[in-house]
């Protein structure tokens, strides 16, 4: 139950601060800018594998502990309680956002710019890896101890580049929570798809080379 907790809690703490960089530099103008929102969601993932790497493994990503279910380094009975908790943590995040926020119209929506094969080829690649990155320093001894600051670095680089054009989601309950709150669920498939492909594909590559 800890695990499912923390889960939880880091999904929330990710969506309320990430979708919430969005939301104030909407209606704000854009003062926090396309960089400060790479930088808050990058610092929130860092943050959170930090707190809760220890119990849980921070996760905090549906498609990361799919993917993680085709390797030996989670137990896969606790994969449903994992996402579950995730997608409660998430929409909770984005219900407060609501509360917060009641004339912003998407709570900070993942929405592509570009055509949906763009978006989908770009949030594959991009969650391809990101969970690379996961499993090379999660599962290293001597680099364990910066995976924080590696995922950070991927998830704000990932984000700043990309953001624009795809929303740089890399996770599926981050845009499923302010789609179902707003009500605004185009493209949606996309950004549950794509991730979960792109993640499951990185475990079977590092599952073959290492």
């Amino acid at each position: 139950m800890k695990k499912y907790i923390t889960e939880g809690i880091g999904t929330f703490a990710l969506v309320f601060c990430g979708t919430g960089a969005i939301v104030v530099n909407d209606v704000t103008n854009g003062s926090v800018t396309n960089f400060g929102i790479a930088l808050a969601f990058g610092l929130i993932v860092t943050a959170m594998i930090y707190t809760f790497g220890s119990t849980s493994g921070a996760h905090i990503n549906p498609a990361v502990s799919i993917a993680f279910a085709f390797t030996d380094y989670f137990e896969k009975k606790n994969l449903l309680g994992y996402i579950v908790a995730q997608l409660i943590g998430a929409i909770l995040a984005s219900a407060l956002m609501r509360m917060l926020f009641q004339q912003h119209q998407n709570l900070g929506a993942t929405m592509p710019s570009g055509s949906w094969q763009q978006t989908f080829i770009l949030e594959l690649i991009m969650t391809y890896i990101l969970m690379l990155v996961i499993l090379v320093f999660s599962q290293s001894e001597s680099y364990s101890k910066y995976t924080g600051l590696a995922v950070g670095a991927t998830v704000g680089l990932e984000a700043y580049f990309a953001g624009p054009m795809t929303g740089a989601s890399m996770n599926p309950a981050r845009s499923i929570a302010p789609a179902i709150v707003s009500g605004d669920m185009t493209h949606l498939w996309m950004y549950i798809a794509a991730p979960i492909l792109g993640a499951i594909l990185a475990s079977l590559t590092y599952v073959k080379t290492h």
